[in-house]
């Protein structure tokens, strides 16, 4: 092999190699910008922070003192005022009633709320924060601007009609996909204690927002405000520990979608008893709220009243999940509103 015939290989395998690198570095660039999109995607994905504490004195001032003319709500954990912020940010407060506050004195309170709080989803309101003090336990959260299903269905005179029968099945599969998302979707799950109207609030633009999650442990043995909305094994709990459970939110979803159906309220049961019956001998006419016309179409109001049975007529081993009872309803609402 001659001087120039070395040179020449040499200068082949230099190419080669060069090629080669050129090559696989066109590889990794090609790699390295598919990856980009997929990583600045997942970084405009809306990320939840925990619930920030609020000085005990900046709620009192949102507030007004807690002043009488600013609550909108009172119930069996706290009584609920509208708030404007320092920032003019209106906001919901809980004031956890002051017997409830005694009896949990030295529970882990915001170590409980920074973790639901972590809640992110369209048909969940969001807690924005808290506070705490001596005698005090406070939740903050989102301002839902529309008022609660309870109050449509049964103080407004003209609620009813506002709630035709699409907008009554979007709000029932808008409540079905809250309580699927913090039973499923939350890392730990997520029992809301307390499924009923009150707790389903409407925002602007009529969709459902389930609210109060995750507090239920504050009054786990309080009767008012709970009988009718939990089924009977809740009462008859081993050693007397009343604790809800995913099937208790599921009997509640239940009761609310017979409310919604018939425009009763719960009556600590007597909604039940009263539509078990007429579901199951397919008398809808008496089932349906009078105050609307019946749809010539039935069969979606059917199926919403079938799985309000499963839900309220079963035990808890055969009852349905709440991802079960979201992808029924969630068809329903493609059906309906197509």
């Amino acid at each position: 092999m001659t001087e120039s015939d070395a040179r020449e290989i040499g200068y082949n395998l230099v190419m080669a190699l060069l090629s080669a690198s050129v090559i696989i570095l066109g590889i990794l660039l090609a790699i390295s910008c598919k990856k980009k999109p997929a990583e600045s995607e997942e970084e405009a994905l809306p990320v939840k922070v925990c619930a920030r504490a609020y000085p005990l004195t900046d709620v009192d001032s949102a507030t007004d003192g807690f002043n009488p003319a600013r609550m909108i709500g009172q119930g069996r954990v706290g009584t609920v005022y509208v708030a404007v912020l320092a920032g003019g940010e209106i906001v919901a407060v809980k004031r956890i009633h002051p017997g409830l506050v005694l009896s949990h004195v030295g529970f882990g309170f915001s170590s409980v709320i920074k973790t639901i709080s972590l809640a992110l989803h369209p048909n969940i309101v969001p807690i924005v924060g808290f506070s705490q003090g001596p005698g005090e336990r406070i939740v903050v959260t989102e301002f839902v601007s529309l008022g609660s299903l309870e109050f449509y269905l049964h103080q407004n005179p003209d609620g009813a009609s506002l709630l035709d029968w699409t907008r009554r099945v979007r709000i029932a599969a808008g409540a079905a996909r809250g309580l699927e998302y913090l039973h499923e979707g939350m890392v730990p799950s997520v029992v809301h204690g307390c499924v009923k109207a009150s707790n389903v609030l409407i925002d602007a633009n009529f969709c459902a927002r389930v609210s109060d999650y995750g507090l239920s442990f504050l009054a786990p043995r309080e009767r008012k405000g709970l009988v009718g909305f939990v089924d009977e094994e809740y009462w008859s709990g081993r050693g007397g520990s009343f604790l809800a459970c995913k099937e208790t939110d599921v009997y509640g979803l239940g009761v609310v979608l017979l409310e919604l159906l018939s425009g009763r309220r719960c009556e600590e049961g007597l909604l039940v008893q009263w539509a078990l019956p007429l579901i199951k001998d397919m008398r809808f006419g008496e089932l349906l709220d009078p105050r609307l016309v019946i749809p010539t179409e039935l069969r979606p109001l059917v199926r919403l009243a079938k799985v309000a049975l499963a839900c309220v007529g079963n035990s808890r081993k055969n009852r349905p999940s709440t991802t079960q009872v979201a992808a029924i309803l969630n068809n329903l609402e493609m059906e309906i509103c197509s």
